[in-house]
C-alpha cells in the first residue's frame, strides 16, 4: 500500500469512527436507561423499613428538545420495580417555552411513578423559568406535582413511616432557605434531605446533619470523555459529577445522572433512574 492510499484509508476511517460515535450520543446512549441500585444505609431507621426500596427521580426536563414520550416510557418501566418510596429531586421541565410544554409535562405527571408508602418531590432552578426569575412557573409546576399526589417540600420536611425527609427549595431559584429547612431536623430520627443543586452541601448550613443527601443537576456532565472528567459541569465544586460521595460530618451525598436531557447529547454517561434498598446503619 502507498503512502497516499494508507493515509487516506486511515482518515475515513477516523472520519466513519466520528460518525459513528456522533450517531451513538444523539440516537442511543440518550435513551440507554440504567437503574442502578445500592444500600442506604440510615441511621435510627425504623425495623419496619429495612428492605424497603426508595427510588430516585430526577431532572425529567420535560420540553421541546426531546420526545417526552421517552419519560412516560422510562415511568413505564420503573413502575415494575414497585418502589416504596419515591422522591423526585427537581427540573421537571427545561425553562419554559410555551403553552404546549404545559401539555407535555401534564401528560408525563399522569403516567408519574409514586411509592407504595410516599411520593416526595422538590423544585430544581428550571423550574424558576427565565434566568430562574419566575416564581409563578415553580407555583404552576409544584401545584401540578400535589395534584398527581406528590408533596412538593419547599424549605420544610415531612415523614412517612418513621422515615424523615427534609426538602430543600432550588439554590439558584427565588426561595432557597437551607436554614428553615434544616431547623426541622433531629438527630433521633431517620432523615434524608432532598436538594437539587449539590453545591449546597459545602455552605455552611448543615449543623449536626450526618445522613444521606440526594442530588441532581448535573445530569454527570452529560458527556464524559474516556478517562476524563466531564466536559461541563454546572456546579462550582467540580469534584460533584454523579455518583456517591463521602461529605464531611459523616453525610453521605449521591448526584443521580438524570433521566432526561439538556440536550438530547449523552457519551459515556447514561441516564439514570437510582433504587436504593434501605438499611439500618
Amino acid at each position: 500500500m502507498h503512502r497516499r492510499q494508507f493515509i487516506n484509508r486511515t482518515l475515513l476511517g477516523i472520519t466513519g469512527m466520528g460518525v459513528l460515535s456522533g450517531l451513538y450520543a444523539w440516537q442511543i446512549e440518550p435513551f440507554r436507561l440504567e437503574f442502578v441500585q445500592m444500600p442506604m444505609p440510615i441511621k435510627n431507621l425504623p425495623k419496619a423499613l429495612v428492605g424497603k426500596t426508595l427510588m430516585q427521580i430526577s431532572d425529567i426536563h420535560v420540553g421541546n428538545r426531546f420526545n417526552h414520550q421517552y419519560i412516560i416510557d422510562s415511568f413505564t418501566k420503573a413502575k415494575a420495580y414497585q418502589p416504596d418510596f419515591v422522591v423526585y429531586t427537581g427540573d421537571y421541565i427545561s425553562l419554559h417555552q410555551d403553552e404546549v410544554q404545559w401539555d407535555k409535562l401534564s401528560a408525563v405527571l399522569n403516567n408519574a411513578v409514586t411509592g407504595k408508602i410516599a411520593t416526595i418531590g422538590i423544585l430544581g432552578n428550571h423550574d424558576y423559568g427565565k434566568n430562574w426569575a419566575q416564581p409563578e412557573i415553580a407555583g404552576t409546576i409544584a401545584n401540578m406535582l400535589a395534584e398527581k399526589n406528590i408533596q412538593v417540600l419547599r424549605n420544610n420536611n415531612t415523614e412517612a413511616a418513621g422515615l424523615h425527609f427534609i426538602g430543600f427549595d432550588d439554590y439558584w431559584g427565588m426561595n432557597f432557605q437551607p436554614e428553615k429547612a434544616m431547623s426541622s431536623f433531629d438527630p433521633a430520627k431517620a432523615t434524608i434531605v432532598l436538594c437539587h443543586n449539590p453545591d449546597v452541601c459545602d455552605l455552611p448550613v448543615w449543623g449536626a446533619y450526618n445522613s444521606w443527601i440526594l442530588s441532581g443537576h448535573t445530569h454527570g456532565g452529560q458527556v464524559k470523555p474516556p478517562f476524563l472528567p466531564p466536559l461541563i459541569l454546572p456546579v462550582k465544586n467540580k469534584q460533584y459529577a454523579a455518583g456517591k460521595y463521602a461529605l464531611s460530618n459523616h453525610r453521605t451525598l449521591y448526584i443521580n445522572r438524570a433521566l432526561g436531557h439538556l440536550w438530547q447529547v449523552r457519551f459515556n454517561v447514561r441516564p439514570e433512574i437510582t433504587i436504593f434498598t434501605l438499611q439500618q446503619a
